[in-house]
């Protein structure tokens, strides 16, 4: 059983007990319209009889909303067994595995959430291997099985996932999803388990060998994940292409980065993971320190709501694109108090000093992970 650190939940959700449930079994115009995205989505998607990637009325549909929850977590809805059990799963760039609470689960965190019974299931394929997962705010253990996954309208057959048995710690409790499904690569897989976008292009099931995503803003709706394709209408400013340093997570290499037009951190290069998982913007300590310095803001982070609009821009370079957070993107207002939406790393880890661009950086763009090329694709929303 391999033990894996993963960073992909560092600084996740201020997690909220009370979930809302998704519901499948209905086509997903219903679960749109039920959800009130139904409108916005067939202005965005006007039906194009030629066009394959129409999620609405293709049968090769693969678009999965997501809830998007004070934009600190986004979450949708997917089945596993026969018949199908649902679970609300955070869909996470940086992590591999698929995992969900189940019926032999002791700890609290899975006294509120729905867990997975195999007895319940026709299809369930038990094994005799455990699995372990540590993430920066939680973590879990338990038991590896197969089943029939479906992600929107994708069965996924055989699809190894974790059944859960242990949930130490309040975490999980207060999270408003029940479980992780990871899209990262298979080199980072505890147990060797396969993720299931590897066996959604292993068993042809998507167009394209990438998904592509996209987070609202301010607890709009309208968050989604194209598994299979990507959607023009959000590509109209084109798209920059980065390759993968390593595939892994979704690494890739960053030039350097200025706040302003002064240069403050990466002199040499450094390493980035693009991670639909973590909600803020993770940095080295002394990147953090310099940055805070830079800005004039205190340990703590926090700045006046009222000085937002003096702050500078912060650039990322990278592969020769400049990726710039204005601050309206980099300063979260909570109910009047204002924050920088961005976290100290501390220790370096075995991964070193490695950043981690979470939502903060990608609700500024409609990101695309194109595993049949190996890089990441960046296209400007606003």
């Amino acid at each position: 059983m391999k033990l894996l650190l993963l960073l992909g939940l560092v600084a996740l959700a201020q997690c909220h007990v009370h979930r809302v449930p998704l519901r499948k079994g209905k086509t997903l115009r219903q679960q749109l319209k039920e959800h009130g995205l139904l409108e916005d989505f067939l202005k965005k998607h006007p039906y194009n009889p030629a066009s394959k990637y129409n999620p609405v009325l293709a049968a090769s549909s693969s678009f999965e909303p997501m809830q998007n929850y004070m934009d600190t977590s986004y979450y949708g809805t997917i089945s596993i067994g026969t018949p199908q059990q649902d679970f609300t799963v955070i869909f996470d760039t940086g992590s591999s595995n698929l995992w969900v609470p189940s019926v032999y689960c002791t700890s609290s965190a899975c006294s509120n959430h729905n867990r997975f019974n195999p007895s319940e299931s026709s299809t369930y394929v038990s094994t005799n291997e455990t699995v372990y997962i540590a993430y920066g705010t939680g973590s879990m253990s338990g038991i590896l099985g197969y089943d029939t996954v479906t992600v929107s309208n994708i069965e996924v057959q055989n699809q190894i996932f974790g059944l859960s048995e242990t949930e130490p710690g309040s975490f999980f409790y207060y999270c408003n999803f029940d479980g992780i499904l990871g899209l990262a690569f298979p080199s980072i897989s505890s147990s060797g388990a396969t993720p299931v976008f590897d066996n959604m292009m292993n068993q042809d099931l998507v167009a394209q060998d990438l998904f592509s995503v996209y987070l609202s803003k301010d607890g709009a709706s309208g968050s989604f994940v194209l598994f299979g394709g990507i959607d023009s209408d959000y590509t109209t400013n084109g798209i920059q292409w980065v390759p993968l340093s390593a595939e892994t997570y979704w690494q890739i290499t960053m030039d350097r980065v200025t706040v302003g037009s002064d240069y403050i951190a990466c002199f040499l290069t450094c390493q980035a993971i693009v991670d639909t998982g973590t909600s803020l913007l993770v940095m080295p300590e002394s990147a953090y320190n310099r940055v805070l310095s830079d800005l004039g803001v205190g340990s703590n982070g926090e700045v006046s709501c009222d000085a937002i609009s003096q702050l500078p821009d912060v650039t990322f370079h990278i592969h020769g694109h400049a990726f710039t957070l204005s601050p309206s993107a980099y300063v979260l207002n909570e109910e009047g108090t204002c924050s920088l939406g961005f976290e100290n790393m501390g220790t370096p880890t075995e991964l070193g000093e490695q950043w981690i661009l979470g939502d903060i950086f990608i609700r500024e763009y409609y990101v695309i992970f194109d595993r049949g090329n190996n890089r990441v694709g960046f296209s400007r929303l606003f």
